[in-house]
């Protein structure tokens, strides 16, 4: 049997998605570069092999991508494989050394936003005007040579954390010392890139590009921007299948996403183009993408970002259930040279509706919670926010402690301000739109009812 050797550090869908998955294509083995998680360990244990975790102290950079090698090497490994936003570009270092599929060269500009949007520049791809950032004086000169509101966000960041929006000169000395701050606390929970080293004074702002779901959707609810799902197999792009997304809590806080998109086939194929052309442009491999763009009023589109690995949460699972097709274990059989059958053109209709649901202390949009209710939500009366033949997951990697108080909204915190993610399923669109706003407007009151 092939051997997989998973580089296990925060972030990526859970491992209870991941484990089986993985399990199921060959002999999987961990090795763990930050504490592994216990939630939900009786289901993702059983899937391994073995398990190593690194005794700590590593240095980014080639300290991480040897002490992958060398572990590789020990066991044998046939594949490489990661989630996490964090350990990509190491993972794709060691898999070129070693000679096994991976990423490629490409991952380091898929990795750095600044070099990212310089390649779409010189590609064509549409995108908002950005500037680098080094400096608070960098930043008002950004400021004065772009059209405000800017969004300063950190070069090799995820999940939101560290972005804020600018409008103008007077907020650049709080702005430059909060995304400081922010930072380091994403620093404290192991939000930290593992092959680049010092990476947290690389910055850019970008314009805010308005968006809009007119023209696009005919239903109420949805949010002005999406993803497209996919896999890059021997630099061929094959993209799976699009998600929507619910309006984000501002500033830019992603809550809730969703599967399939209800949007006419003809607008999917137009989406479907232009992630070919931003994907097609970074050079990649072989790796899963993730793909978010902004719709535009008049019909365009902008890219904002390309990740080279799959989106986080649960979007596998929503690809698996909406369509079928398991994404985690198509792109491991692919790197260990096996034949897999890809969609001959991305997927734009169905079967039962799936979402991710990011419960934060505001409601959708973007209310703080008046209360600090204790986190239980086993003791929520679902029946009351969820609609007949809908169900309702807890995803155990990403809950607050059962008891815990509530904290307050920050609203740079990005995804440090989830509460707890759920995983919900819908007999169709519709259903799943009206139950997702359900859950992001009515569970403090729920928690709340508790008392």
């Amino acid at each position: 049997m092939k051997k997989i050797l998973y580089v296990y550090v925060k972030g990526g869908a859970p491992l209870e998605t991941a484990f089986p998955r993985l399990a199921a294509c060959g002999e999987l083995h961990v090795l763990a570069l930050s504490p592994l998680p216990e939630a939900a360990k009786a289901i993702w244990e059983p899937a391994c092999t073995s398990i190593t975790v690194h005794p700590g102290g590593l240095t980014p950079g080639e300290p991480v991508v040897e002490a992958i090698i060398a572990h590789a090497q020990e066991i044998g490994a046939d594949a490489l494989f990661t989630l996490s936003e964090f350990a990509v570009l190491a993972v794709a270092n060691a898999a070129d050394r070693l000679g096994l599929a991976g990423a490629g060269p490409g991952i380091r500009v898929a990795r750095d936003k600044r070099l990212m949007r310089q390649a779409w520049q010189a590609a064509g791809v549409p995108i908002p005007r950005f500037r680098r950032v080094d400096s608070a004086a960098d930043l008002r000169g950004a400021l004065a040579a772009l059209t405000p509101p800017l969004l300063l966000k950190p070069a090799w960041g995820a999940g939101s954390v560290a972005q804020l929006v600018l409008t103008s000169q007077d907020q650049v000395a709080d702005a430059w010392a909060e995304i400081e701050q922010a930072l380091q606390r994403g620093g404290q929970v192991g939000m930290n890139e593992l092959f680049e080293q010092n990476t947290d004074g690389d910055r850019l702002v970008e314009e805010i590009m308005d968006g809009t779901t007119e023209g696009w959707y005919t239903e109420d609810g949805y949010g002005d921007y999406l993803s497209v799902e996919g896999i890059v197999a021997k630099g061929i792009y094959h993209p799976l299948a699009i998600t929507a997304k619910l309006p984000t809590v501002p500033p830019y806080i992603e809550v809730a996403s969703t599967s399939p998109c209800v949007l006419p086939e003809e607008l999917q194929r137009k989406i479907e183009d232009v992630s070919r052309r931003a994907v097609d442009a970074l050079g990649l491999d072989t790796c899963g993408t993730h793909t978010e763009l902004k719709l535009r009023a008049d019909g365009s589109l902008v890219v904002i970002e390309v990740g080279a690995r799959f989106g986080g949460l649960l979007t596998t699972r929503q690809v698996e259930i909406a369509f079928d097709l398991d994404p985690i274990g198509m792109l491991i059989r692919e790197q260990l040279g096996e034949e897999v059958e890809y969609p001959p053109a991305m997927l734009v209709s169905g079967g039962r509706a799936a979402a991710s649901v990011a419960v934060v202390p505001a409601s959708a949009d973007g209310t703080p919670w008046q209360t600090q209710p204790r986190w239980d939500p086993e003791q929520v009366d679902w029946s009351q926010l969820l609609s007949d033949g809908s169900t309702v997951e807890p995803v155990p990697a990403f809950m607050l402690p059962t008891g815990t108080q509530v904290p307050r909204f920050d609203p740079s915190g990005g995804s440090r301000n989830w509460l707890g993610v759920f995983l919900l399923t819908a007999n169709d669109a519709p259903t799943l739109l009206r139950d997702c706003r359900a859950i992001l407007d009515g569970m403090e009151a729920a928690l709340s009812d508790q008392r």
